[in-house]
């Protein structure tokens, strides 16, 4: 009885799927305030790509608006109108490419963490690894943002720079401040001068920051440590017949779409073929 109600219930997912598409709609999943990925104004990079997307598929394109914070994927793409039935939305437009909440296109681009630091303390930083050789003396001054949950935290562990710390909430209460929101804000009043963030939030600290003046470093993995990560879209698992029309949308918007995230400074790494086949999962 319970496989059959489950079989019921993929049969219902998927023909809600392909009624979405026949309506013509391209309905996404998005956080209202969250630069330098979205926001209700559209002045996002995933913005962009959404628009992109709607006008190469000939789709109308409207959001459902929702903070990403505990229980997104449950309160948006998985969420069902109580009155028609239909799901609130079909797309998140980034989600790690291992991602196990959602069913994942290709993997559209490859990124990494990034060190900002503030350029009137330190000239030039050439590598993470050199950062990590400097002499206890050397430290003193470095005030380093550290979130809970990142990798960035890991690696300050492994290199004795916890002293250094200066702690954060990776998903703080209030959803009308983001992460690139706090951290300028941070730096702005001299609370922090070092970060080490994903790429796409360190490219808008230095894109949006002048006094005081940051400079950004990619960073790469080392043992125990993944910087680099690839992203892809979600989609629901049963959702098959979209998923096919976004890869088929990635393969022949690429460029475009390397374009959208290089205007926003988003560092871009060679998209590896692991990554890929992990995105087809």
């Amino acid at each position: 009885m319970r496989s059959h109600n489950l079989g019921l219930v993929l049969v219902m997912q998927c023909l809600l799927a392909g009624q979405a598409l026949a309506a013509g709609e391209l309905k996404v999943c998005a956080d209202p305030n969250n630069p330098p990925f979205s926001d209700r104004k559209g002045t996002g990079y995933e913005n962009a790509i959404a628009e992109l997307l709607a006008k190469d598929q000939g789709l109308k394109l409207s959001y459902t608006w929702f903070p990403q914070r505990m229980g997104f994927v449950r309160s948006t793409l998985k969420a069902q109108d109580p009155d028609t039935g239909e799901f609130k939305c079909d797309v998140i437009m980034g989600v790690p490419a291992r991602s196990d909440m959602t069913a994942t296109t290709d993997a559209y681009y490859r990124s990494s963490y990034a060190l900002v630091y503030v350029t009137k303390n330190w000239a030039a930083i050439p590598s993470l690894d050199a950062l990590a050789a400097w002499p206890k003396e050397a430290r003193v001054g470095i005030r380093m943002a550290m979130y809970d949950g990142s990798p960035a935290t890991t690696w300050m562990l492994r290199h004795d720079l916890i002293e250094q710390g200066v702690p954060y909430q990776s998903m703080g209460g209030d959803a009308s401040v983001n992460t690139a929101q706090q951290l300028l804000k941070e730096f702005r009043d001299g609370r922090i001068n070092m970060a080490i963030v994903w790429g796409p939030i360190a490219a808008y600290l230095v894109r949006h920051e002048t006094t005081p003046k940051l400079a950004m470093l990619p960073v790469k993995s080392e043992e125990g440590v993944t910087f680099e990560y690839s992203m892809s879209m979600g989609v629901r698992i049963p959702d098959k017949d979209r998923k096919a029309m976004l890869n088929g949308f990635i393969q022949k918007n690429q460029a475009k779409i390397n374009g959208i995230l290089e205007k926003h400074g988003v560092p871009l790494l060679p998209l590896s073929s692991d990554a890929d086949a992990a995105a087809k999962k």
